[in-house]
């Protein structure tokens, strides 16, 4: 009786395996595959590799990395609203299937929507926000220039991290735009000599009369606009 339920289990097992390889489709393909692939539907090892599954070699075999997002696999020019932007070429290594899968069936849903992870890319081109990123039409958006960093992380765009209010707080007459203070929108670095009441030889004699002579970081002293000068509130020690 066990060599019988041997043999029988054996059987089933080999006609499982002889299925899959004539209706791999049927059997075990978790899904259709993209319409955009619906030419090589029928034809599962010009993605998969017996036993070794999808690779990278087979997908750049004929999306050449150079093209991605430029032109088809064809030679054929990318149609673009603006949206799509090429930034394949300048990943650490071509690893397809970290944001891709091709198959959309509900086992790969999840697989199917990877969100994209910054740490693809080569370090050198993680802080170039603005090659792919367009800035919020935000009235403080246009003044912040291309600094992304100074206030957001690759991880995600919300929420912001910077809060100027650690630094120094925008209020009353400081409730200016941002280039007043940093020049040219360069946030990494600023300057109060950008007011017609603060130039700086005036700002040097009156704090001479204290007997303050660096006043090269105003904010050290002056975290408002609300006091002379002082801690964290504005006010004078």
């Amino acid at each position: 009786m066990r060599r019988w339920s041997l043999w029988l289990l054996v059987t089933v097992l080999a006609g499982v395996i002889a299925l899959a390889f004539v209706w791999p489709q049927a059997m075990v393909a978790p899904g259709p595959v993209t319409p955009a692939h619906s030419a090589i539907a029928g034809n599962c090892f010009a993605c998969h590799a017996p036993l070794r599954g999808v690779s990278a070699a087979r997908c750049t075999a004929c999306h050449k990395l150079a093209d991605i997002g430029i032109r088809s696999t064809k030679g054929i020019p990318v149609k673009s609203s603006g949206a799509r932007i090429a930034f394949h070429q300048a990943l650490r290594e071509a690893n397809c299937m970290a944001c891709h899968s091709d198959h959309t069936g509900p086992l790969l849903l999840n697989a199917a929507h990877h969100s994209f992870a910054h740490t693809l890319l080569r370090a050198d081109v993680r802080g170039q926000c603005a090659s792919c990123h367009r800035a919020p039409a935000t009235p403080f958006h246009a003044q912040a220039g291309s600094n992304c960093g100074a206030c957001h992380a690759p991880k995600a765009w919300k929420p912001a991290t910077f809060d100027h209010t650690r630094f120094f707080a925008l209020i009353g007459p400081h409730k200016a735009a941002c280039t007043t203070c940093h020049i040219g929108g360069n946030t990494s670095r600023s300057t109060c000599f950008g007011c017609h009441e603060h130039q700086p030889a005036q700002i040097r004699a009156k704090h001479a009369e204290e007997g303050i002579q660096n006043i090269s970081n105003c904010a050290e002293c002056h975290r408002s606009g609300s006091g002379e000068g002082g801690g964290e509130d504005g006010r004078r020690d």
